[in-house]
């Protein structure tokens, strides 16, 4: 697969905090998850990314690009983030006029259209939008300078269900071409349930691991046993356990394989919060 994007030993040191050599590839017409508790270091992995932070070790390019190296890099980046970039007294209608200066690819009729189907006024000030309008006007403008890639830093956040199920669709009509690719992270592991193709798990600063959402949801399951069962599983198989009361919780990365192993045991499939939770919360075997 063709990779759009590519972070090598992304490296950025806080006091007291490190992005600590942060690598995944993004292959063309994809979405992939970047999921992690508040604090683990997705959104300064975004930033490093977008050289909007500098980096203290590493590379990330675009189709085999530095953003430094291109104008037409930054044309082809949509970005949205948990937040306005624009000023508060502009409306939308004045955001598409800044806009269509500000990008050689803008057009106005698509921004239109998505201003009509998000239901968003034209000449209403944005600091009279609510959070979840607002995060709709940013997600306009990001698709309306027509990007071949959309790097989205909790876009979904501030939306009501529904709506974020509308989003969700277009982010899905936006790859069909499989030119398109998607980076987003999000704290609501259920919209990437729907639509991602690779979860990317950041944990103090650190990936745990990248792989495809099918493997995660069909594979990886949840042991939940007594303390007997628990002294019983192969230590190697676990991926991390967690003791609730009179219950151990111990996640492995092929169910099928302990159902057959482990009779006297439940085993429930995992969803991505069960492996975060379990992962952030729970302990690993030594």
């Amino acid at each position: 697969m063709d990779t759009i994007l590519r972070v090598e030993n992304l490296t950025k040191k806080y006091a007291g905090f490190q992005l600590d050599h942060i690598s995944f590839d993004l292959p063309k017409g994809t979405i992939m998850g970047l999921i992690g508790e508040n604090g683990a270091g997705k959104s300064t992995t975004i930033n490093a990314i977008l050289d909007l932070i500098k980096k203290d070790d590493g590379t990330v390019t675009f189709w085999g690009q530095e953003l430094s190296s291109s104008k037409q890099l930054k044309e082809d980046i949509g970005v949205v983030f948990d937040g306005v970039n624009f000023y508060e007294t502009l409306t939308p209608a004045k955001v598409g006029k800044i806009s269509e200066k500000a990008y050689k690819q803008w057009d106005e009729y698509l921004y239109r259209d998505y201003l009509k189907r998000f239901g968003l006024p034209l000449d209403k000030e944005i600091k009279t939008l609510s959070k979840g309008m607002k995060m709709k006007l940013c997600i306009a403008v990001a698709l309306s300078h027509k990007p071949k890639l959309l790097i989205l830093d909790e876009a979904t956040s501030g939306l009501d269900p529904v709506m974020r199920d509308d989003i969700l669709e277009v982010f899905l009509d936006f790859v069909q071409d499989e030119n398109h690719s998607i980076l987003m992270s999000s704290h609501i592991t259920t919209d990437l349930e729907k639509v991602a193709d690779y979860i990317t798990f950041i944990h103090q600063g650190k990936v745990l691991f990248c792989k495809t959402k099918d493997e995660l949801r069909y594979k990886y399951g949840i042991i939940r046993c007594g303390a007997a069962v628990f002294d019983q599983i192969d230590k190697s198989e676990i991926l991390a356990y967690r003791k609730d009361d009179y219950q151990w919780n111990v996640l492995v990365a092929d169910k099928e394989k302990a159902r057959k192993k482990y009779k006297a045991a439940v085993v429930d499939d995992a969803t991505i919060d069960d492996i975060l939770l379990l992962y952030v919360k729970g302990e690993r075997a030594k």
